[in-house]
């Protein structure tokens, strides 16, 4: 029974990454708004309908990862090494992630050139914040749905988009960051 299982498991996963790679193919070639989902289906031999029980949208094509997003987002939290402030493992992981461990540039250059796609990853992005909380309370020693944890999750992934855009990601990445853990207090933008 357990090899039947993993057979099916495997062949689902496989029917979804010939999904996410023939939709990735398709709009880097022609432009995500001249591909229906049709063609992405075609392309992957597989129907419409099978297409939409892999993803719930036409841009969820592109964002197949958010499982394993989330998950290193809340290993980064749990999986610090002892002593190490979780301000510290978040700066570690969201600078690693858009300096090296990020999509290629023809993969960002396709997201940030669509609109419809820009969002959805943003929004994509943004829905870790519970994930990380819950992570960031439970490390903290806070009570689950506490306030600082929260608002350190969301300060933390909303952060990357300002990085990302900064002609010094890496700085960018050490202002923020250094903000975050000294805590904003009376410190105004730009005064040391």
């Amino acid at each position: 029974m357990t090899e039947v299982i993993g057979r099916r498991e495997r062949k689902k996963a496989q029917t979804r990454q010939a999904l996410a790679d023939a939709a990735l193919k398709l709009f880097l070639e022609r432009g995500y708004d001249e591909v229906g989902v049709k063609e992405v289906a075609d392309a992957a031999d597989v129907s419409v309908t099978t297409l939409f029980k892999y993803f719930p949208s036409k841009e969820a094509l592109l964002f197949d990862q958010d499982d394993d997003i989330e998950a290193a987002l809340v290993a980064a939290v749990h999986d610090r090494p002892p002593g190490s402030p979780i301000v510290e493992a978040l700066h570690s992981h969201i600078l690693r992630d858009v300096s090296d461990g990020g999509p290629d540039e023809e993969f960002l250059r396709l997201i940030e050139s669509t609109p419809a796609l820009r969002e959805y990853g943003r929004r994509m992005w943004m829905r870790h914040e519970t994930a990380l909380a819950r992570a960031i309370a439970e490390e903290s020693g806070a009570p689950p749905g506490d306030v600082r944890a929260a608002a350190l999750a969301r300060f933390a992934l909303a952060s990357r988009d300002l990085i990302t855009a900064h002609e010094d990601p890496r700085a960018a990445a050490e202002e923020i960051f250094g903000c975050l853990a000294r805590g904003w207090g009376t410190e105004e933008p730009g005064k040391r």
